[in-house]
């Protein structure tokens, strides 16, 4: 399984919509990490991109993320990627809790953004 967290600079970027890239790690079958990579984050919103389709090819399920409108919430379940929001800080640290069952979706929406759709 793999597990996708927006990243700024080693961070979750507080909008997943407009964050510089994502890590991308992958799990054994003991939820161990094994693998840790980067992938440039799309131009534009993040819920009219391809992201969504993009992810799901690579094996992503889950998306840790900070804050995100509806409309990339939509785009990412309907590519069987399950949205985990709330979530903030260092992104290793971050992936370390959700893996230890710390972090649970906490449903922030974004109300501050530029997208029409939100």
């Amino acid at each position: 399984m793999k597990i996708a967290l927006p990243t700024r600079d080693g961070q979750i970027d507080d909008h997943f919509g407009h964050c510089d890239h994502y890590t991308i790690l992958t799990l054994d079958d003991d939820n161990k990490i094994t693998n840790k990579e980067s992938m440039d984050s799309p131009e534009g919103c993040g819920c009219k991109s391809n992201i969504g389709p993009i992810l799901s090819d690579m094996g992503v399920r889950i998306m840790l993320a900070g804050n995100m409108g509806e409309g990339a919430v939509n785009v990412l379940r309907t590519n069987k990627i399950k949205v985990v929001r709330g979530c903030s800080g260092d992104i290793d640290d971050v992936a370390a809790k959700w893996l230890a069952g710390e972090i649970k979706d906490n449903v922030i929406l974004c109300d501050h953004h530029d997208c029409p759709s939100h």
